[in-house]
């Protein structure tokens, strides 16, 4: 146990309702992430939001934060000594010139309605403005959060905080029973498996290719050492398009386990899906996506499903209807001006 973990003072967290047992404290280290992951289950039903999060998964988040100190970025709630809530805050810049100041969090449902998620969201604003203190003056700064439409308490929440729904995105299925077209690649591309000496070009491609999107901030190494060790990084699954050296686009697909078990399907995520300048308008995407479609469907995959920025000046969504996408559920970003 390290000398962080021994000792957590008691947080004075001021607009805290009157709850008898309600106490707020710090993070405790490697002891806290059972205790976060119990928050994050008890709350997924009532929230619809499907996910299966597993310790290694939370470990390897954690030990690649940027731009966040746990220590001093996080807050709990507790109920006679039980964590019933707890969020966590952290910053970025945009290459548009925004900075970004974002707090979210995860509320056991029976604790909801009392006043202690407000009494968060304040004191993480308060140490947000704490952080920006020390930042650039003069310009554009924004408090962050989001939620899905089926995240009702939070997205109440933050409109009656003022927030705007300024971004939405859509969660996207599409059923392999369908008929799959065939589309090929431009002449010239090629799909080859990736090497391991070759995972730091597809990271630089994703990024470079990311970086014409809304709300892009560039990557930190610790951004890289964490996608290594994530449970979705699946290289044996990826369909990358080469053009000799280069990389002109990729889909880095992947299956969560778990998750089909857990939620009694058979799914495979086409995500990271981008294209290089040079090899835009050319169809790359088009066909690297049936492409995944397929594989899926010869794993034994019944569905197909990714993620869209709604407002995407690409046409993704477009792009991703014509190949027989739908929407299932929309996320928003909400923000408000720190000023």
């Amino acid at each position: 146990m390290s000398s962080q973990e021994m000792v957590i003072e008691k947080i004075q967290v001021p607009d805290a309702p009157e709850i008898e047992g309600l106490t707020f404290r710090g993070f405790c280290g490697e002891s806290d992430y059972p205790k976060m992951l119990a928050v994050i289950e008890g709350s997924k039903v009532l929230d619809k939001i499907e996910r299966t999060d597993t310790l290694e998964d939370l470990e390897n988040n954690y030990a690649h934060l940027t731009n966040c100190d746990p220590y001093k970025d996080m807050l709990f709630a507790e109920v006679n000594g039980e964590v019933i809530a707890y969020s966590r805050v952290t910053w970025w810049t945009e290459t548009s010139g925004d900075w970004i100041y974002l707090h979210f969090g995860f509320m056991l449902p029976e604790w909801r309605r009392k006043g202690i998620g407000r009494a968060m969201l304040h004191y993480n604003q308060g140490r947000l403005r704490e952080i920006a203190a020390k930042h650039k003056n003069g310009v554009p700064r924004y408090f962050e959060s989001f939620a899905s439409d089926t995240e009702v308490a939070s997205e109440a929440l933050l409109l009656s905080e003022d927030f705007k729904a300024v971004r939405f995105g859509f969660e996207m299925v599409r059923p392999l029973s369908k008929p799959i077209a065939d589309k090929p690649l431009p002449e010239g591309l090629e799909v080859r498996p990736v090497a391991p000496e070759q995972y730091r070009a597809v990271w630089d491609a994703n990024q470079e290719a990311f970086q014409d999107h809304w709300g892009y901030s560039p990557a930190k190494e610790e951004d890289y050492e964490r996608w290594l060790n994530e449970s979705i990084f699946q290289p044996d699954l990826w369909q990358v398009a080469w053009d000799g050296n280069q990389v002109a686009g990729m889909v880095l697909d992947f299956v969560v386990e778990a998750e089909n078990a857990e939620y009694n399907r058979k799914r495979g995520y086409t995500e990271f899906i981008c294209v290089r300048r040079p090899w835009r308008k050319q169809g790359v995407a088009t066909a690297l996506i049936t492409r995944s479609m397929k594989m899926f469907k010869e794993m034994g995959m019944t569905e197909a499903a990714l993620g869209v920025d709604t407002q995407n000046l690409s046409g993704a969504l477009r792009l991703y209807e014509s190949l027989g996408f739908r929407q299932i559920k929309r996320h928003s970003t909400y923000r408000k001006s720190m000023e």
